[in-house]
């Protein structure tokens, strides 16, 4: 499809040429490129083998296109790429669906994949080691300072902002029932129980995050490291940043450190 329509895919054909969406800032296209040239190379180059020895070139083109149709058509996709149906639907074609940096590295070293770059003269299997540990280091290096500038954050700004706004809240309460004796402080008791009770949750996750960042030490190994980094830090700094959200839409917005979504996207 080279409408429109496929422009719901991050890795979209459209007629002639492949598009890259939504890269880092600091990512480039120069990787990608380079491993779908080599396959178009590859594909070419198995294609001409077949054609050059061909009688008849009409006739062998036309089953030459018929049987990688037939025998590739389950990688073709034209619907909605973000939809959870196609997930369903590429397990059942029996793709690969690897979610993350580090699922998706050790391919490098395949052993396909490292004589399909060593016959083409791109890599030899010595750089792709070198790009493999290189890699998996980076993303660990990446996480590890994630990690500690969350637990920076969590603790000089965020735990400060909560405390600032409940002893807001108390001593409002306070304020009101010495003012008039019989005056509701139910919003804020309840609130502030609330918040006491989120805040706490949030110091466990906080200490938990800290844990695992501990125990990164014991790892030397890259791929190890990196799949603990995957698995085990960004699981805790997600449970952190899931608790400091619910935190976040508590807090009046005079007390948070840092800008709001809203203000971010409309306050400029």
């Amino acid at each position: 499809d080279t409408t429109d329509r496929n422009r719901t895919s991050p890795f979209a054909f459209t007629g002639n040429k492949f598009e890259f969406r939504s890269l880092g800032s600091s990512a480039s296209a120069a990787t990608p490129n380079t491993m779908l040239n080599t396959m178009v190379a590859e594909e070419l180059c198995q294609f001409a083998d077949e054609l050059e020895q061909a009688e008849d070139f009409t006739a062998a083109l036309n089953t030459l296109v018929k049987r990688v149709i037939r025998e590739h058509k389950r990688i073709i996709f034209n619907g909605n790429n973000y939809a959870d149906e196609w997930v369903e639907e590429a397990r059942r074609r029996g793709l690969l669906n690897l979610k993350t940096s580090v699922d998706a590295i050790p391919s490098l070293l395949a052993e396909k994949n490292v004589a399909l770059f060593r016959k083409h003269k791109v890599y030899t299997e010595t750089e792709l080691h070198s790009r493999y540990e290189i890699m998996l280091e980076s993303y660990s290096k990446t996480i590890h300072i994630e990690a500690l500038t969350m637990l920076e954050m969590a603790k000089k700004d965020v735990i400060p902002a909560i405390t600032s706004y409940s002893k807001a809240l108390a001593d409002t309460a306070v304020s009101k029932k010495a003012a008039c004796g019989g005056v509701s402080c139910e919003l804020e008791c309840r609130l502030l129980q609330k918040i006491s009770g989120l805040s706490a949750c949030f110091y466990d996750k906080l200490e938990a995050l800290e844990k695992a960042v501990l125990g990164c030490k014991s790892r030397t190994e890259n791929l190890e490291l990196a799949l603990y980094y995957k698995d085990t830090v960004l699981a805790a700094m997600q449970e952190l940043r899931a608790v400091g959200d619910e935190i976040e839409a508590l807090i009046g917005e005079g007390y948070l450190p840092y800008p709001t979504y809203g203000q971010l996207l409309f306050g400029v």
